[in-house]
């Protein structure tokens, strides 16, 4: 039977079930990507589990989120990863050496290999031809111990690109097309796969753009072929060994399918506050910025600094404008000092700022208020910049290069030159003077990992009571993302190994009572629309509520990873099963439930929910977990049910070590 690319990469993975969409699968993992913002949790996880060596072909510790050290706690931090991946097999990228997803691409990638990271833009990587998935930190834990992943059985959205890229149009306006047309859910429970004579004219980094936003389409990943483009990249990084074919097979079939002619594509922009909000640039032409923001995880290659050098060259930004350029990793820098382009951003005014996410997560460059800014990162969630009423669009280098010389959002098609022409060297020299390889077996069970005091257990959860009388404490909208949720920036993401402390922020970009509230209750529910918990994966946005109380969460629909996130740590998510009900349902009405251990043990699907408040009535919502999840939330999440299953009584201070033995054991 003729197969699609994804089909062959997960059928070469398939350790269990069926691929047929929606059925339970479990997936052999060869590679994990880890970055500081949820990584320090993983490393505590493998401590927890006394694992002496990572069972994986290759796992990779990245210091890319967290690089400001206004104190001490991002450089403690630091310093027990670096501990960390000696003492289990893990290669270690030090502070400034890169953001994970471009350098993973550069070193580590290889067609055809699975990689499981703790960041939701993995899928990056399947720009080689990687089947690879985003997932919260115990997930991926599971799979550094050599445990399969499970998931569901995506959809196939085949996506055929025909033709070629007009000038001053670029891969960020082919994924911005995508979301223009499919909105931030459209690929919820699907690989996209893009295929087709239109490959021939982007690049393999071209396509890290877009399989890299296949996130803010809701996609499990994105998946490209491996051909000749895949070829020329490794082996301009001297790893042309590792690169193997892989087709779609002639006349294979997806469940979906979408086609693009780029030679009909416009530069592109999404406005204020989504990754979906996307206009053509020429529509808002003339409103005036305050900043440009070259670089992050969505635009990291070369070119898209180069382009930006050449329309900027010999020209001056206008002072009113920060012009922002965030190299992306220590190797593309070293190219761009090398070949001028760094010198020409610099003599035309920008700002130059270390290798690593840096603004895009919050970490510096925060635009002022009321002012917009037009960046190339992958997000524009609300207040995701660090400026709480931000105005953030996302577009092409060329669009925000061209809006930094005049100071105004411009269609960069109307500047008078030409269109610059790049190539990229054919041999490049790899330097690793930031990255550690792994110790060897019995060198790294001799290390001692090295902690600093705001590292500290998670706290023990309780399992999930028979009877529930939860007050709404929270309703909310359609998207609401993890950002919103738990929110990142410099003043959040150094507590991330500190749950009691990081917990007091939680939901305060959408109810800055909330905390207090939780306070005065036993228990306490949220509800919210479609999309819930979108972005990014940090378990943070689940683990931060339930310390405070939440045991239940009532959506239209969620995201897959926040979903599995809650599920670990105790919550049950519910869904509508009339989407109408949401409109009956009000803050601080209470929802009321009893028999609900005895209705999720006999496995059924509804679950009824009494509406106490300014509407009475009865909600009816469905769960869709599997049996092992059932276990999970019965047990009040995955400490106890480690707990329980070795009948160990729970002990002061062994919250973390419960929680994370129970996950490196239970394939859930």
């Amino acid at each position: 039977m003729a197969q699609n690319v994804s089909q062959k990469l997960i059928g070469s993975h398939l350790v269990d079930g069926v691929m047929n969409p929606g059925a339970p699968i479990t997936l052999r993992i060869d590679q994990t990507l880890t970055q500081d913002a949820t990584g320090t949790l993983v490393m505590l996880t493998l401590e927890a589990m006394e694992l002496d060596h990572v069972k994986t072909e290759v796992s990779v510790q990245y210091v890319d989120h967290n690089l400001l050290q206004i104190d001490n706690l991002n450089a403690d931090d630091h310093l027990f990863l670096e501990s960390a991946c000696r003492r289990f097999g893990i290669w270690y990228s030090r502070p400034g050496n890169g953001i994970s997803h471009v350098v993973h691409m550069e070193r580590f990638g290889r067609p055809g290999k699975s990689l499981l990271g703790s960041d939701s833009h993995t899928p990056a990587a399947g720009s080689l031809s990687m089947l690879a998935i985003g997932a919260g930190g115990l997930d991926v834990a599971l799979a550094m111990a050599g445990e399969p992943y499970p998931t569901a059985m995506p959809r196939i959205f085949g996506v055929e690109l025909k033709g070629a890229l007009p000038d001053w149009v670029s891969a960020k306006d082919v994924i911005l097309e995508m979301l223009r047309r499919h909105g931030v859910s459209g690929g919820v429970g699907k690989i996209i796969e893009y295929y087709g004579p239109g490959l021939d004219c982007l690049s393999a980094m071209d396509r890290h753009v877009i399989a890299n936003m296949g996130a803010e389409l809701g996609a499990t990943t994105t998946v490209f072929p491996s051909d000749e483009e895949t070829k020329k990249f490794l082996e301009a990084r001297g790893r042309g060994r590792d690169w193997c074919a892989i087709a779609a097979d002639p006349g294979c079939e997806y469940d979906d399918h979408d086609e693009i002619d780029l030679s009909k594509l416009e530069p592109l922009i999404a406005q204020p506050s989504s990754p979906g909000n996307v206009v053509a640039v020429k529509d808002i032409e003339g409103e005036d910025i305050y900043q440009a923001y070259i670089g992050s995880s969505a635009n990291p290659g070369w070119r898209d600094f180069a382009v930006a050098a050449e329309i900027v060259r010999g020209k001056s930004i206008p002072a009113h404008v920060s012009f922002d350029v965030n190299p992306t990793s220590r190797q593309g820098l070293e190219i761009l000092v090398a070949d001028g382009h760094l010198n020409d951003l610099l003599v035309a005014g920008a700002r130059i700022h270390q290798t690593g996410c840096n603004g895009c997560i919050g970490m510096g460059q925060a635009p002022a208020i009321g002012k917009n800014s037009l960046r190339t990162t992958p997000r524009n969630f609300p207040g995701r910049s660090g400026t709480e009423e931000d105005a953030v669009f996302l577009c092409s280098p060329e669009t925000a290069a061209a809006s930094a010389l005049t100071g105004k959002i411009t269609d960069p098609r109307s500047l008078s030159m030409s269109y610059p022409r790049l190539r990229e060297a054919e041999s490049i020299a790899m330097t690793s003077s930031l990255i550690a390889s792994p110790l060897s077996f019995e060198e790294a069970r001799r290390v001692t990992l090295v902690k600093g005091p705001n590292i500290r257990s998670l706290p023990t959860l309780d399992p999930l009571p028979d009877s529930l009388d939860l007050p709404i404490l929270l309703k909310m909208g359609d998207n609401v993302s993890t950002d919103e949720i738990m929110p990142a920036g410099a003043k959040v993401l150094p507590y991330r190994s500190n749950i009691e402390k990081i917990a007091t922020f939680s939901f305060e970009r959408i109810d800055e009572t909330y905390v207090e509230r939780t306070r005065t209750v036993p228990g306490h529910a949220v509800i919210a629309g479609r999309n819930y918990g979108q972005g990014s994966s940090r378990e943070h946005a689940a683990v931060g509520p339930r310390s405070l109380g939440l045991r239940l969460v009532l959506a239209k629909s969620f995201a897959r990873i926040h979903r599995q996130n809650l599920i670990n740590y105790g919550v049950l998510p519910l869904v509508f099963v009339e989407p109408k009900d949401y409109d009956s349902l009000e803050k601080d009405d209470v929802l009321a439930v009893r028999d609900l251990r005895r209705i999720l043990e006999k496995g059924d699907e509804v679950v009824a929910l009494e509406s106490k408040g300014a509407t009475k009535g009865v909600i009816l919502a469905r769960h869709g977990l599997t049996p092992k999840q059932i276990e999970i939330i019965l047990a009040g999440g995955v400490t106890n049910l480690r707990r329980n299953a070795s009948k160990l009584p729970p002990t002061e201070g062994a919250g973390t070590q419960r929680i994370i033995e129970h996950d490196a054991l239970i394939v859930h």
